[in-house]
C-alpha cells in the first residue's frame, strides 16, 4: 500500500513536468504561427493585405478566372504591345480598368472597415453571438463584393480578345509553367508566392 501511494505520488509529479520539458524540446521554441499578429492594427489583416486592397489590387481573388483563360485587365494593358492589341482594344480595357480600380478600392475600403468593427467588437468586450453574425455577415459581404468586382471584369476580357490573343497572355504570364520560378510582371512577390503555395 505505502508503494502504490508513493507511485501515485512520483506520477502525479513527473507528468506534468515532462509535459511542460516537451513543450520546450529542441526544435519547439513556444511560438504558434500566428505570433506576432497580435501587433497588427487590424488582426485579419497584415499591412500589405491593407495596401492592396486601397490601391484596388486584385488580392488573389482573381485566380478562378485569371488561371482559367480570362485574363485581367490590368496585365492586359502592361502587355498591349506584345499583344498586339488595337487602338479600339485598349480603349476598351482601360475604361474597363479605371471603373475596375474605383469599384475596388470602394469594396476594399468596406473590407477593412467590416474586419475592423470585427476586431474592435472582440477588444471591447460583451460580443453577443448574434452580433458576431452580423458583424461576420457583413465582413463576408464586403469581401465577396472585392472577389466580384475583379472576377467580373475578368469575365468581361475574352469577348474583347483574338483567341491567340489570349494564348500569348497566357504564355507571357507563365501558365502552364511551374508558378514558383518566377513572379509575372505587375504581381506582389509575397502576394503571388502565398497564392502558389511556393516555399
Amino acid at each position: 500500500m505505502h508503494f502504490l501511494r508513493v507511485f501515485l505520488v512520483i506520477t502525479l509529479l513527473v507528468v506534468p513536468i515532462t509535459g511542460v520539458t516537451a513543450q520546450h524540446a529542441p526544435g519547439h521554441h513556444g511560438h504558434g504561427p500566428y505570433a506576432g499578429m497580435e501587433r497588427r492594427e487590424i488582426k485579419s489583416l497584415s499591412n500589405e493585405d491593407i495596401a492592396e486592397l486601397r490601391r484596388g489590387g486584385g488580392w488573389g481573388t482573381a485566380l478562378p478566372a485569371e488561371l482559367n483563360g480570362f485574363p485581367g485587365p490590368a496585365h492586359l494593358i502592361e502587355l498591349k504591345d506584345k499583344l498586339g492589341l488595337s487602338g479600339e482594344q485598349v480603349h476598351a480595357i482601360e475604361a474597363m480598368h479605371a471603373q475596375m480600380k474605383a469599384d475596388a478600392i470602394a469594396a476594399g475600403e468596406r473590407l477593412i472597415a467590416a474586419e475592423k468593427a470585427l476586431d474592435a467588437a472582440f477588444v471591447a468586450g460583451g460580443l453577443t453571438k448574434e452580433k458576431l453574425r452580423t458583424l461576420i455577415t457583413a465582413a463576408e459581404a464586403a469581401r465577396a463584393d472585392v472577389r466580384f468586382v475583379h472576377l467580373s471584369r475578368h469575365l468581361e476580357t475574352p469577348p474583347l480578345l483574338k483567341p491567340e490573343q489570349i494564348d500569348q497572355y497566357n504564355r507571357l504570364r507563365g501558365y502552364g509553367s511551374d508558378p514558383c520560378v518566377s513572379v509575372p510582371a505587375g504581381h506582389d512577390p509575397v502576394m503571388w508566392r502565398r497564392h502558389n503555395n511556393c516555399k
